[in-house]
Protein backbone atom coordinates (compact mmCIF):
# COMPACT_ATOMS: atom_id res chain seq x y z
CA UNK A 1 0.00 0.00 0.00
CA UNK A 2 1.29 3.43 -0.92
CA UNK A 3 0.93 5.49 2.26
CA UNK A 4 0.51 9.24 2.05
CA UNK A 5 0.11 12.07 4.51
CA UNK A 6 -2.52 14.75 3.90
CA UNK A 7 -0.96 18.13 4.71
CA UNK A 8 -1.82 21.83 4.39
CA UNK A 9 0.60 23.44 1.98
CA UNK A 10 1.04 27.21 2.34
CA UNK A 11 2.46 29.08 -0.64
CA UNK A 12 3.18 32.65 0.51
CA UNK A 13 4.28 33.80 -2.96
CA UNK A 14 0.68 33.61 -4.17
CA UNK A 15 -1.00 33.71 -0.75
CA UNK A 16 -2.73 30.35 -1.25
CA UNK A 17 -3.25 27.18 0.80
CA UNK A 18 -3.63 23.72 -0.73
CA UNK A 19 -4.48 20.34 0.78
CA UNK A 20 -2.00 17.89 -0.73
CA UNK A 21 -0.92 14.31 -0.22
CA UNK A 22 2.78 13.59 0.28
CA UNK A 23 3.96 9.99 -0.21
CA UNK A 24 5.73 8.83 2.95
CA UNK A 25 8.46 6.98 1.03
CA UNK A 26 9.56 9.79 -1.27
CA UNK A 27 12.41 12.24 -0.82
CA UNK A 28 11.56 15.78 0.23
CA UNK A 29 13.45 17.01 -2.87
CA UNK A 30 11.24 14.94 -5.18
CA UNK A 31 8.10 16.22 -3.50
CA UNK A 32 9.26 19.82 -3.88
CA UNK A 33 9.64 19.28 -7.63
CA UNK A 34 6.18 17.72 -7.88
CA UNK A 35 4.60 20.43 -5.74
CA UNK A 36 6.16 23.16 -7.88
CA UNK A 37 4.72 21.59 -11.01
CA UNK A 38 1.30 20.88 -9.49
CA UNK A 39 0.86 24.39 -8.10
CA UNK A 40 1.85 25.89 -11.46
CA UNK A 41 -0.87 23.82 -13.13
CA UNK A 42 -3.49 24.41 -10.43
CA UNK A 43 -3.01 28.18 -10.61
CA UNK A 44 -2.96 28.29 -14.43
CA UNK A 45 0.55 29.72 -14.39
CA UNK A 46 -0.01 32.31 -11.65
CA UNK A 47 2.65 30.50 -9.60
CA UNK A 48 5.99 30.16 -11.36
CA UNK A 49 8.09 27.20 -10.16
CA UNK A 50 11.18 28.14 -8.18
CA UNK A 51 14.41 26.25 -8.89
CA UNK A 52 15.69 26.38 -5.32
CA UNK A 53 12.34 26.08 -3.51
CA UNK A 54 12.43 24.62 -0.03
CA UNK A 55 9.86 23.08 2.27
CA UNK A 56 9.48 24.39 5.83
CA UNK A 57 7.61 23.31 8.94
CA UNK A 58 4.74 25.79 9.27
CA UNK A 59 4.85 25.84 13.08
CA UNK A 60 8.59 26.01 13.76
CA UNK A 61 9.91 27.56 10.55
CA UNK A 62 12.56 24.85 10.30
CA UNK A 63 13.62 23.86 6.80
CA UNK A 64 13.28 20.20 5.87
CA UNK A 65 16.45 18.60 4.54
CA UNK A 66 15.97 17.68 0.90
CA UNK A 67 17.77 14.34 1.08
CA UNK A 68 15.46 12.64 3.60
CA UNK A 69 12.26 10.67 3.16
CA UNK A 70 9.01 12.30 4.21
CA UNK A 71 8.51 9.54 6.81
CA UNK A 72 11.85 10.55 8.40
CA UNK A 73 10.57 14.06 9.08
CA UNK A 74 7.93 15.25 11.54
CA UNK A 75 5.39 15.59 8.68
CA UNK A 76 2.21 13.68 9.47
CA UNK A 77 -1.49 13.90 8.58
CA UNK A 78 -2.68 17.42 9.30
CA UNK A 79 0.79 18.97 9.33
CA UNK A 80 1.26 22.46 7.95
CA UNK A 81 4.16 22.99 5.57
CA UNK A 82 5.30 26.07 3.65
CA UNK A 83 6.82 26.09 0.17
CA UNK A 84 9.21 29.00 -0.36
Amino acid sequence: MNEKFLVKLYVPLIDEVFNVYLPVNSLVSNDILLLNKAIFELTNGEYMPIDNARLYDRDTGEMYATNVLIRETNIRNGSGVTLI
